[in-house]
Formats: structure tokens, sequence, C-alpha cells
């Protein structure tokens, strides 16, 4: 291109006034993989609460006409010693064996239970769940990606060997693991209005894989961890920093927390690679959160990191407002892409679940904003970063 253009999106206003804009020179080309598979997809849409998300997802990326500005590539289901890069292999063994086997007590073991009923299929559908997330990683490893998206992965509550919260495979942790062969040091950074504890319990002693999540914190809120006080152990201290926040979470408030503690823990870690959890169960109109947040501050956190020039994954994760989920990827999915959108929702199988406005944009909240302390979490949080161990 001879001449450098500019594309603007929207602007952000923070709560005093000023003005956020963020831009990318044309000029900046970047090579994006995004999964794209109807195999993987028909293996989502059987996850409670999540339904046919993701499939409004992928069909509103189409719609908007976004998949020839990318590298569309189709998922790979997981072997099972790659599913016990992380997971136990009695976990792994044990999910083969429910299209056969009912057994109640050994279901409850693997957390089985009310938020992840054992399912027909169960063990291909998790081999698809992180089969998608390691084909967007090997994206990455092998250089022919700098950007590679997911938004079917981003399940960070499964622990090693037990289902937890929605999530039968830490695809994350999968996906870490096989990014940390060309990577070795790895900054996972999550926006899902619950605590990524599942990722966090996995690398809390290492320091080769530092965990931010930035979360809804009061008592009683699944899954009541990701406090202050959980900063790591042993190698792993200050490795797992976790900014804990009330009700009312506004967009100003999230680019505040980008602009000092994400800033800081990359500058002082000095990752090799990044990964982007985004659930948009923070966004407001979440019928599980109750934050403020609009898609707008996603993009400037998501903006930011990608002016890194690491090499970034970029996952789903939670998002129980379908529509707004469905939003907010796709918005983020051309800003990743460097693309404007038209507010107008364009026509698309499900055009009528965006009523009764067909905006893409989303209003920002009216709740309550509770974060009256947060100026005193940023500092207390920063001075445990102040810490993080260096790499020798």
């Amino acid at each position: 291109m001879a001449k450098s253009e500019t594309i603007s999106f929207k602007t952000l206003s923070s709560d005093q006034g000023a003005k956020r804009d963020y831009t990318r020179n044309k000029s900046e080309n970047l090579i994006i993989a995004y999964v794209n598979d109807h195999y993987l997809l028909e293996e989502t849409e059987k996850i409670p609460n999540i339904g046919k998300r993701n499939k409004m997802v992928a069909s509103l990326i189409q719609a908007y006409n976004l998949l020839p500005h990318m590298k569309c590539v189709e998922s790979v289901p997981a072997l099972e010693d790659e599913l016990t890069s992380f997971h136990s292999l009695s976990y792994i063994e044990y999910l083969k064996t429910l299209d056969s086997v009912c057994d109640s007590e050994s279901d409850l073991e693997f957390g089985l239970g009310y938020d992840c009923p054992p399912l027909e299929g169960l063990y291909n559908m998790v081999s698809r769940l992180a089969g998608g997330t390691l084909t967007a990683v090997r994206q990455l490893t092998s250089k022919r990606a700098q950007v590679a998206i997911n938004w079917c992965g981003g399940w960070h509550h499964a622990q090693r060997d037990e289902a937890e919260g929605f999530c039968y495979v830490n695809d994350i942790v999968v996906g870490i693991e096989e990014l940390r062969k060309v990577f070795p040091y790895v900054l996972y950074i999550d926006f899902d209005i619950h605590h990524g504890n599942g990722v966090q319990n996995a690398y809390e002693y290492t320091k080769r894989v530092l965990t931010l999540s930035l979360h809804k914190y009061e008592p009683g809120f699944y899954p009541t961890t990701g406090s202050l006080t959980e900063r790591g152990e042993g190698p792993g201290r200050y490795h797992c920093v976790n900014v804990p926040l009330s009700e009312g979470l506004t967009d100003a408030n999230l680019c505040q927390l980008f602009d000092t503690v994400v800033t800081e823990v990359k500058a002082s870690f000095k990752p090799d690679a990044v990964v982007l959890q985004c659930g948009a169960d923070c966004l407001v109109g979440d019928p599980v959160g109750n934050f403020n947040l609009t898609p707008s501050s996603l993009g400037y956190c998501v903006r930011n990191v990608l002016s890194w020039k690491l090499p970034t994954l970029v996952l789903g994760g939670g998002g129980y407002n379908k529509a707004n989920t469905a939003r907010c990827w796709t918005y983020l999915t051309a800003l990743i892409c460097n693309v404007k959108l038209p507010d107008e929702i364009p026509e698309n199988p499900y055009f009528s679940e965006y009523g009764p406005g067909f905006d893409l944009e989303i209003t920002p909240g009216a709740q309550p904003n509770l974060n009256h302390n947060i100026n005193e979490t940023i500092a207390s949080v920063l001075k445990d970063v102040q810490n993080i161990q260096d790499r020798s």
C-alpha cells in the first residue's frame, strides 16, 4: 500500500469525560487465524446454558463479511495424550465410559452434576473443544499467524480431574502447554466476570506462566476465589495476579485497570506470548453478572494487547446473554481485523434475536458502581507486581 490509511473505531468516554480513540494503521497487516468449524459449533450447542450462542457468533461474523479478512481453519480433535497434558488420565478415561455407563457416585467424583451434567458423547465433545484451541495455538507456534481466534474456547473453570462451572475441559491450559513448546513464558489475561480458578490452579507453582484475572469477587459469588491474597506459591509466588472487583464496574474502570495493572504486569513479566480469555458475561445485561461494561472497553484492552506485537491467542468464555455475546465477539473480531462495522445488524439466521433495536452497539449499564476502593486495589496489586521474579 503506497499510502498509509488509518481506520478509527468507536471512541470510548471515561467517567471524567476523557476520550480514548484506538486506531491502527492499515499498513500494519496482521495474519489472523480464525477457527471456523461446523462440528465444533455442533458440540458447543450441547453445553448447558450455551446452546446456540456460538452459532450466533459465527453467523454474525460471517454476515458482517469478516471471514475474507482472516485465515479460516478447521479444528482437529485433541488426542488423549494432548488432553492429559493437563487432565488426569482417570478423568479422561471416565469420560469415555459415559456412553455406556451411568454411575452417579463416580459422576460426582469427577464433577459431573448440577452445572456440568453427564452428556452422551462427552469425550468426543471434550476432544473437539480442546482441539479447537490447539488448532489455534498451532497457527501461532508454526508462525502461520500472529493472532489466532477461537470463540468456542475459553473454558477456564475445569480442574485437572473434574468438570466445573459449565467447563468439561480446560482447553486454555491444554493450549498453553502446547504454546509453551515454542514460547516459554506465557501471560494469561482473563476478563470473564468469574475468576479463572482452573487456570490459576494449574500454574500457581510456576513462574513460566503468569495468570492475571480481573473479576467480580463478593461473598457467595462463584467460584468464591481470586482474592488479593492469592499470589501463587513457591517458585510461582507473585505469578498469580488477581484483581477482585465489585458490582457496577464501568468502561472507564476497566480501561484504568488495563493502563495500570495489565500494562505493568506485561512490562515486569516480559512474556513471549499472550492468551486472552474474553468472557462476555462481564458485559451489561448478562444474567449472571452485574457490571456496566460494553464491548468498547474490552476492545480497548484487546487493541492495546495487539500493540505489544506478541503472538496472541484470543478465546471466548462465559456470556449468557447470547445476543450481546455475539455482538461483543463480532466487534472484537472486526477490531482485530481492523475493519469498522456498520451499527445495523445484517441479515443472518438469528436476526430476530437482536431486537428490538437490531444494533451492534450496546448501551452502558446504570448499575450503581460499588468499586469505591479501586485505586487502593490497584495500589495493592502493583505492590505485588514489583516482586515478580526475574527469569534467571
